[in-house]
């Protein structure tokens, strides 16, 4: 794959030209200049990253430079050097970009995913990224980051093993009292381990205030969560929580069956959504110590998950095979502005309960209690905006 030459520029430019110019242009002689378009932008920001590249090495600041000739900010040009960089070490992508074939925003998404890496990583993914070099010129911006995410991925799940145990070694826990009088903890473990106390917490939690709170139990949603986990936490180490669930891990693997033609090759996009990050050979070797459920997605509906999912009539509530499904879509609250994780939702039914609505999982959704609550002055606009009691 080679540069566009000179005259090859011209003749796009002059094809855009006479495009504009002409008044009766139909819509395919308009997509066609577009594309022209589209080639000339790559060529044009290929030539600046290279100009950029020589810059950078006659300057301490590239970036003020860069910000004053072209009139910009620094956080522009900023990005500016480092899409240069990118394309400095991706020869295959830059030559693509010259020559038309992709977008800057196509180099934008590997910088980014570069961030996630440790140094002595970044080389080996702009080595894997630049053999894709086809697949980005055929693909979507969109359709080449998520190809791009699916390589970061198994970079990470490559030195998962590793990186746990740097982890561990990094465990600690701290206790003091502050100037009220309030004795404070303080902890950072692996997310291993913490996935393990998470679930116990839970576990503990949902068993001794499932019918009560302590007096004095705040209102606030986030303060209330706050206010049971302390408690549950000192139940658990003083004995008093009693019989509870056995607090095992439970992990959902979300297969995105969503599979796009350009960039089948890398196969589905699995996604543990979960709260900390474990890579996936970790959560193999876990797999006697924790609950692992597939959920298959497309398209944002379950093809499948474990379980009985539709109840129909027989039952108002939802069943945790239910929940689990929902967990492969949804990441939280569905009101929106509301930032409630999922764990900390309720289910309830879209068709109300009262009105005839069944418990299946086309017509369950999600929210925070406190925000239904908050929501009644919408009631007549939306099935979310009601309070738990009357769903």
């Amino acid at each position: 794959m080679f540069d566009m030459d000179p005259a090859a520029v011209a003749a796009r430019a002059q094809h855009i030209d006479s495009v504009c110019n002409e008044a009766t242009a139909d819509a395919a002689a308009c997509e066609a200049a577009l594309v022209a378009l589209r080639e000339l932008a790559g060529w044009a920001e290929a030539r600046r990253a290279t100009l950029v590249a020589k810059l950078s090495k006659q300057t301490s600041f590239p970036e003020a430079t860069i910000a004053d000739v072209e009139r910009t900010s620094i956080g522009a040009a900023t990005r500016a050097t480092a899409r240069s960089a990118t394309l400095g070490a991706t020869p295959r992508l830059a030559d693509a970009l010259g020559d038309g074939a992709t977008t800057a925003a196509h180099i934008d998404a590997v910088t980014r995913a570069a961030t996630q890496l440790p140094e002595a990583q970044r080389d080996r993914l702009f080595d894997r990224v630049d053999a894709l070099a086809d697949v980005a010129a055929a693909a979507t911006v969109e359709q080449f980051s998520r190809r791009v995410a699916t390589e970061v991925k198994r970079l990470q799940a490559d030195d998962g093993l590793d990186r746990l145990q740097r982890q561990r070694r990094n465990t600690r826990l701290s206790t003091w009292v502050d100037s009220d009088g309030m004795w404070n903890l303080r902890g950072r473990f692996d997310p291993v381990t913490g996935v393990r106390l998470d679930a116990k917490l839970q576990a503990t939690l949902d068993a001794v205030f499932a019918e009560t709170v302590p007096d004095g139990c705040p209102d606030h949603p986030i303060e209330k969560q706050r206010f049971l986990a302390s408690h549950a936490l000192a139940a658990l180490i003083d004995g008093t929580a009693g019989t509870t669930r056995s607090g095992r891990p439970e992990f959902v693997a979300v297969i995105d069956a969503d599979a796009d033609p350009v960039v089948e090759g890398a196969g589905p996009v699995v996604d543990w959504p979960i709260a900390v990050e474990i890579p996936t050979r970790v959560l193999a070797a876990l797999a006697d110590d924790a609950d692992v459920h597939a959920v298959v997605v497309r398209n944002g509906v379950v093809l499948h998950a474990p379980g009985e999912l539709n109840l129909g009539r027989t039952t108002r509530l939802a069943n945790r095979a239910q929940r689990r499904a929902l967990r492969g879509l949804y990441r939280g609250c569905a009101v929106p502005g509301c930032s409630v994780g999922y764990d900390r939702c309720e289910l309830h039914h879209v068709i109300w309960w009262r009105h005839g609505g069944r418990t299946d999982l086309d017509n369950l959704s999600r929210s925070a209690p406190a925000i239904t609550a908050r929501c009644t002055t919408t009631a007549g606009s939306s099935p979310l905006a009601r309070t738990v009691n009357s769903r």
